[in-house]
């Protein structure tokens, strides 16, 4: 397979918003949210463009990734990070690499943009590949002072982290309301709400 990453432009967010809806429907709850927030974040200050990735082949949007602006504060602190997410690929192309191909490239811009590191929520197994771990290491929390291992960080510079630590905040994006989400969902195709054996994984 010959895939091609390359920035998002405007004409693929919707696609982009699709591709998200398809990746995680039913995965982690019934139905999802992944593509309201993606919405939302390209429409927020945490917005880099940079970072709003799509994999294509044969000439169509097929995976994508962004990555947005966060913060870790602690006192006296307030540090700017990355926060990745959502990740999606297309089901039928699930599990051929494209995932990586997208974080890789992510990691490598960010790294050129001068990020000192990123923050992930997700499955563990799959994001050590990429040189996450959990973000106790760096003395990260969650805003409420949790620690899980699905609460990951990648250093990206060098001692990027090393004096970085606090609470980490997302933007508001990944914050919605059901209203919000049913007003949303409007512009989708109808899809089932089921309760599936995944979400009793997360």
């Amino acid at each position: 397979m010959k895939i091609v990453i390359r920035k998002a432009t405007e004409p693929d967010f919707r696609i982009t918003e699709n591709i998200t809806r398809e990746t995680f429907w039913n995965l982690n709850k019934p139905g999802c949210d992944e593509h309201l927030v993606l919405n939302k974040l390209r429409k927020s200050n945490s917005y880099i463009a940079e970072l709003d990735l799509v994999a294509v082949f044969e000439d169509k949007i097929i995976g994508h990734v962004i990555s947005s602006r966060a913060k870790i504060m602690d006192v006296l602190h307030e540090n700017e990070i990355l926060c990745v997410g959502p990740l999606s690929v297309l089901p039928r192309f699930q599990k051929s690499g494209i995932g990586s191909m997208l974080m890789n490239e992510s990691i490598q811009k960010a790294e050129e943009l001068g990020f000192s590191g990123m923050i992930l929520f997700g499955n563990p197994d799959y994001y050590h590949r990429f040189g996450f771990v959990n973000a106790e290491k760096y003395r990260i929390t969650t805003k409420d002072y949790q620690n899980f291992e699905p609460f990951m960080a990648l250093e990206i510079q060098e001692q990027g982290l090393a004096n970085v630590n606090g609470r980490f905040f997302e933007d508001e994006s990944f914050t919605s309301d059901e209203s919000e989400l049913i007003e949303f969902e409007k512009q989708f195709p109808y899809k089932e709400k089921l309760v599936t054996e995944t979400q009793f994984k997360h």
